[in-house]
């Protein structure tokens, strides 16, 4: 079958490839790039993720590869591993017909590992700055046949302070290799990088079109990555919430936040790529019906979700692809009505917004958090506002009846009603105001690279986990205490994706996580404690280097 990709000349796996995954016809950035790069043309592209951009480069790569040459003869640099695995996979699957051997480098994972593939040959590197340097000052990566390096999202490698890193690696492979530079802005340090190390290039653009709707809110709120559920708990207290759409990163993320808001006195059920078809139509048959007011799902889990009534959308994960986003954002304000879209982004996410805004063609609200004196006196309103709605009714004779008793036996009428409105509150201490820390300046490029320097130093001599009680909370669970934290920047799925890959147990059986500034508590069920503990040396490490890209 003729397909687009067939008139541009790739080879005939490639094209069965993309055609097996359900591709027929190339988007105008694979249309404008291909042919160039296939011809060894330098390329600056302006293009967002989401526009196809991914295959654009790579299908050409592909395509240029000589089988066997047991050397990486491609080089993509991305700025993070959730980036550099996505890339991965996908020259994996256009290369599924041609044997190519694809490695994904990034900071995290043992070193051990990534080295033995690399001695055993590689075609295709997709790494993060730092961890590809650091395997090239140990010899391990040897860039000297690099054919064609790829520089995918450079504007947000400027913004994380890794250029200088970029032109190392630059450095480190032949002036006469084919360089490929997709960024989705081009601000003058991303030129003037093009300018020394890309020769003719052809620069391809490709223009967006408004993508936003009109009737929704759209606002931000700057959080510390610790502090996300405290501030989302915070904004359900003061929203006007008939029913919400979280967006969380991943599938483990989902089904921890909907626990945590379900204990709040949030019910919250999780949409996950893992549920059968009948029990995804039963979560969604509760949420239409109203039983269930909040849904927390991952991108992949939504799609084709249907429902018009969706009040709010909070992105507790900002997505890497602006274009997701747009599609996360347009499940509110549905068949006319409006809708308020929230999301929580942190400091160093701040550069994705603003791609975000560009790509969308909008400027999202800053909104402060609301604090507790907003949340108390939001609370005593609702409480004046019912009270005032009865009081008009008039419909509260038995009630009224139980105070006469209460009068007779002496009690003033005032302290009957204080005590009476008391009671009605006791709910509201099943949602403690969970306290926020004040969220720090984003470092410069320098101190980050000073700071990585230190946590170097630091992976030298990881100090080990370790059991703090033989029982936890939580029949059948052991509490383990890792010595990395807050201030080394630990998140939940880095301790959840650690863990259940070094000890090789399922993610989704690790129980409650609890981050502090210098350490962190994590419960894991008893029969996989001496697996856990066996591996505490590499969970540590990884812990702690995290934080890297």
């Amino acid at each position: 079958m003729t397909t687009g990709f067939s008139l541009l000349n790739l080879r005939p796996q490639l094209v069965q490839a993309v055609t097996e995954l359900g591709f027929s016809e190339p988007t105008p950035i694979q249309t404008a790039v291909i042919p160039p790069m296939l011809a060894g043309q330098d390329i600056i592209g302006q293009a967002q993720t989401g526009t196809g951009k991914t295959a654009a480069f790579a299908l050409p790569i592909l395509h240029n590869l000589q089988p066997g040459a047991g050397q990486a003869q491609a080089l993509i640099v991305a700025p993070t591993r959730e980036l550099a695995l996505q890339v991965a996979r996908a020259v994996h699957d256009y290369g599924r017909h041609l044997s190519v051997q694809v490695l994904a480098i990034y900071g995290g994972q043992p070193y051990g590992r990534q080295k033995n593939r690399l001695a055993r040959g590689v075609d295709v590197v997709v790494g993060t700055p730092g961890r590809l340097i650091d395997l090239m000052q140990q010899n391990a990566l040897d860039l000297s046949q690099v054919r064609t390096v790829v520089l995918d999202e450079a504007d947000e490698m400027l913004s994380m302070g890794f250029i200088e890193d970029v032109e190392t690696l630059l450095k480190a492979t032949p002036e006469t290799r084919q360089t490929a530079l997709f960024s989705a802005t081009l601000p003058p340090e991303i030129r003037a990088l093009a300018s020394r190390y890309l020769r003719d290039p052809q620069a391809i653009t490709l223009q967006q079109k408004q993508l936003t709707v009109a009737n929704i809110e759209q606002r931000y709120y700057l959080v510390n990555e610790a502090d996300k559920l405290a501030v989302l708990t915070r904004l359900f207290e003061v929203e006007e919430i008939s029913s919400a759409l979280i967006f969380a990163q991943t599938r483990v993320g989902t089904g921890e936040l909907a626990n945590e808001l379900t204990v709040r006195g949030y019910p919250a059920e999780a949409l996950s790529g893992d549920l059968s078809q009948d029990a995804r139509e039963q979560v969604l048959n509760r949420f239409r019906r109203k039983q269930i007011n909040v849904l927390v799902a991952t991108d992949v889990a939504a799609r084709g979700l249907d429902i018009d009534d969706i009040s709010h959308v909070f992105n507790f994960d900002l997505p890497r692809d602006p274009e997701v986003f747009v599609h996360r954002v347009g499940r509110t304000a549905r068949a006319g009505k409006t809708g308020i879209a929230i999301s929580l982004v942190t400091p160093k996410e701040q550069g994705r917004l603003r791609r975000i805004e560009t790509y969308a063609k909008l400027k999202l609200q800053e909104t402060a958090v609301p604090t507790p004196e907003d949340i108390h006196a939001h609370r005593d309103a609702l409480l004046r506002d019912q009270l005032t709605v009865w009081l008009r009714r008039g419909r509260a004779r038995k009630e009224r009846a139980l105070v006469e008793e209460l009068a007779a036996l002496g009690f003033a009428p005032l302290e009957v009603a204080a005590a009476a409105l008391k009671l009605a509150r006791a709910e509201e201490k099943q949602r403690p105001i969970a306290p926020v820390s004040p969220v720090e300046p984003l470092p410069t490029p320098q101190t980050r690279r000073n700071g990585r320097t230190a946590k170097r130093t630091n992976d030298r001599a990881p100090q080990p986990a370790r059991p703090i009680s033989a029982q936890s909370h939580e029949k059948g669970m052991v509490r383990l205490v890792l010595n990395a934290g807050r201030a080394h920047g630990v998140r939940p799925n880095d301790v959840v994706g650690t863990i259940a890959y070094n000890a090789n147990i399922p993610g989704k059986t690790i129980g409650a996580i609890h981050i502090q500034d210098d350490h962190t508590l994590v419960d894991v069920p008893a029969q996989f404690s001496e697996q856990v503990l066996a591996s505490v040396y590499q969970i540590h490490r990884q812990t702690v280097t995290a934080v890297r890209a």
